[in-house]
């Protein structure tokens, strides 16, 4: 049965001009997805998945979110337990907020509490491969625990005050994995339907691939 049969979960990549998000197509219809790169809002209401990238700094990402009408259309996708991802800038706006560029808030999608600060480290940013801490019973790293993965940051979470989930992602409790570059910082999380990397899976070999399939798996 080919890949892209109808029985393959459909995924959307949000075109929102976030830079070059074709190497997150090709990984995604290598795990099986069937995958559509857009900006149209019934698609992407539709789609088994939605799959949020994030190239280049805070605030451009989020002025590209705007314009392409991104905010509502995951606050909705959530609100209805339809499955998200995001990926590097794409999982830092869904904080509610970050310091890059300007050193002053910059508002993001407030739905994780905390803000993304810069790395306390010697080397910034954080290029290359690091292991992470994911905690017991996760499913997006399942088989892929003590895997390395492939980081490219200046900015990220540095503190969880999340302590339980509410409204739509309120089934599940989060469950967060830590990665350390002069400080714990936060790698990635898994909140109902709502989950989000800071690596990037796409560019992280096979064990990016594995983590990829397992969100897509969980789709059907």
């Amino acid at each position: 049965m080919s890949r892209t049969s109808r029985q393959a979960p459909r995924v959307v990549v949000l075109d929102y001009g976030s830079g070059n998000v074709r190497s997150g197509v090709r990984a995604l219809e290598h795990v099986g997805a069937e995958v559509e790169l857009t900006a149209d809002r019934q698609a992407a209401l539709a789609a088994d998945g939605l799959f949020v990238p994030g190239v280049g700094n805070f605030h451009a990402c989020m002025a590209g979110l705007r314009r392409a009408g991104g905010p509502l259309l995951i606050e909705t996708r959530l609100a209805g337990g339809r499955p998200v991802l995001g990926i590097c800038v794409g999982m830092q706006v869904m904080f509610d907020g970050s310091e890059e560029p300007s050193g002053h808030p910059e508002e993001g999608l407030s739905e994780w509490p905390g803000t993304v600060t810069r790395l306390k480290a010697d080397v910034v940013p954080h290029m290359g491969w690091s292991t992470v801490r994911p905690p017991a019973g996760t499913r997006l790293f399942e088989g892929v625990e003590e895997e390395r993965f492939y980081f490219v940051h200046s900015y990220a979470v540095q503190e969880w005050t999340m302590a339980e989930s509410h409204g739509a992602m309120a089934a599940v409790a989060p469950k967060v994995t830590w990665a350390e570059h002069g400080g714990d910082f936060v790698a990635a999380v898994e909140n109902g339907p709502l989950s989000a990397t800071q690596f990037h899976p796409e560019k992280s070999g096979e064990a990016g691939l594995a983590l990829l399939e397992n969100w897509v798996r969980s789709l059907r």
